[in-house]
């Protein structure tokens, strides 16, 4: 159990470095594609993987993430009706806060990729959506993984993946539903904020 657990935290990095920021053709697989294998590049890299590269390390992967995911989609799809609550200084606060919170998370736990491989199965469009199915597979693990991206004008950009059935963003929003209705949206940012800091910490 915790063999797939820590497969899936590593692979959502790489899932969250599957976007686009510039006009470009590329499809929602090529960019999943090309991406994915970039991050993989800065996992595998001999000169990043010692530990006075440690630091520079998680800040590419940081950068990449950063560059490429819409954090903004994705935390108003976590708080979901909550987020029509917030005013207008409240919104971009969560969303850094949010972004912080996930970059610390997973970027700690990637630290553990042990060179699984992925295969890119099928592409589907609707309308402004696309669906990329892709498997991560290895001599333990063989988990499928789907990638669900929306287009902008700058390019595809991942929101969600579902990850053997379990849906990511599913499973934050109903996460924040519960502390936000037990407690308050206010404790919860304050719960993502000590959290980060607890992580970043050495």
């Amino acid at each position: 159990m915790r063999l797939r657990q820590n497969i899936t935290l590593i692979f959502f990095i790489l899932i969250l470095s599957a976007g686009s920021v510039q006009a470009d053709p590329e499809s929602p697989m090529e960019v999943v594609k090309g991406t994915v294998n970039k991050v993989i590049a800065l996992l595998t890299d001999k000169k990043l993987k010692t530990p006075a590269q440690l630091e520079n390390r998680r800040r590419l992967i940081e950068e990449a993430i950063g560059r490429h995911y819409d954090y903004e989609e994705m935390a108003k799809r976590t708080l979901a009706m909550h987020w029509r609550t917030l005013n207008e200084q409240q919104k971009p606060e969560f969303v850094n806060v949010f972004k912080t919170f996930l970059a610390e998370v997973y970027t700690k736990k990637i630290e553990g990729y042990a060179g699984e491989q992925v295969l890119y199965l099928s592409e589907r469009f609707r309308g402004a959506y696309a669906l990329v199915r892709t498997k991560l597979i290895s001599e333990k693990v063989d988990l499928p993984m789907d990638y669900h991206l929306l287009k902008k004008p700058e390019g595809w950009y991942v929101f969600d993946v579902v990850i053997d059935g379990v849906s990511l963003v599913r499973n934050y929003r109903d996460q924040f539903d519960r502390f936000i209705r037990s407690s308050s949206y206010e404790d919860l940012v304050k719960k993502l904020r000590e959290k980060s800091e607890e992580l970043s910490s050495p």
